[in-house]
């Protein structure tokens, strides 16, 4: 009989005090075995390097570094991995007891295919957690699933929810220590592409914590708009480089587009570097997000007007109903 395989955890942590416990518990409560944990803590100023000093005893492998950011000290965890499979965990996030163990069930043994698990927002408790059929649940092709998942331009693709061979990432790379806003779409994008299938895993489940204050999604500032086109650009390359066709021109100018959504009407001259790139690739035709009220006034006055208005009324607390319809 053959042995299972070593999956290897890794986790960057800063300032996780909160939560870092129980992403840990969620990960030492894996069926599956042999696991390793590695934790780097980037230098928190928090309790957290006291609760982390409490996994010691499980087997948790600790390491401590003066803060370099979420990519530099997710490489660090994976230098210290040694199990043919990894999984990186953010500190904040939860895994079903069964996550681990149905991903390696589904790559059986494949060393060239990376496992695809499901996921569900949850704010304060796991049990509101919600899990429905979406339709990236499926095994596919990359470039296929990729492509499909960037043209809706809000791609899902958190770091937790992937099992990935460990001779993947020595052949592509790790993370990308240039950034740290969206540094996962990135990363994805290459190690997904550089695989022979995306392999749905049914029942293999992340809870992925939101709504926390001073989050890494919640950056706007200039580094973090900076970091969000090199990795938006850098990601749609990736993917143009596989595959150059209409469809995926489309889906790499509606990812790009999305930053002139989340960021208008901050940092003119980065949305206008992405407007020619999207005007190359053939232009968008991607909806910007928000309430009804939004999309009414969009179409009477365009989306920039509308978004101005929108921002204009949250700034003067006349939102009320606009956060209502959300």
């Amino acid at each position: 009989m053959t042995a299972a395989p070593l999956v290897s955890i890794c986790m960057p942590c800063f300032n996780a005090a909160p939560w870092v416990g129980a992403a840990l518990d969620s990960a030492l409560a894996q069926t599956h075995a042999p696991i390793e944990i590695i934790v780097v803590d980037d230098g928190s100023t928090d309790e957290t390097p006291a609760i982390l000093d409490g996994y010691r005893a499980h087997g948790v492998k600790i390491i401590r570094q003066a803060n370099a950011g979420h990519s530099t000290a997710a490489n660090r965890a994976l230098a210290e991995a040694t199990g043919p499979y990894v999984k990186f965990l953010d500190a904040d996030d939860l895994l079903h007891p069964k996550m681990v163990a149905r991903q390696v069930a589904a790559l059986a043994g494949r060393t060239d295919a990376v496992a695809l698990g499901e996921w569900a927002r949850f704010y304060t408790d796991p049990a509101e957690a919600t899990f429905n059929p979406l339709p990236m649940y499926r095994t596919a092709l990359p470039a296929d699933w990729l492509t499909e998942e960037l043209r809706g331009g809000k791609p899902m693709m958190q770091c937790a929810m992937f099992l990935i061979p460990r001779a993947i990432l020595q052949r592509t790379g790790g993370w990308d220590e240039r950034l740290s806003l969206i540094n996962d779409f990135e990363l994805f994008a290459r190690v997904l592409l550089a695989s022979g299938e995306i392999v749905h895993a049914p029942g293999a489940r992340l809870y992925y914590r939101s709504g926390l204050a001073g989050s890494a999604s919640r950056q706007k500032s200039r580094a973090a708009a900076e970091s969000a086109v090199l990795s938006l650009t850098l990601g749609t390359a990736h993917l143009l480089a596989a595959e150059d066709s209409a469809r995926a021109r489309l889906a790499a100018a509606n990812i790009l587009r999305t930053f002139d959504h989340d960021f208008y009407p901050a940092y003119p001259d980065l949305r206008h570097r992405l407007a020619v790139r999207i005007a190359e690739l053939g232009g968008s035709d991607l909806t910007p997000p928000g309430p009804p009220a939004f999309h009414r006034l969009r179409r009477l006055v365009g989306w920039r007007a509308a978004r101005r208005i929108q921002l204009l009324a949250e700034r003067f607390g006349l939102n009320r109903a606009a956060r209502s319809n959300r």
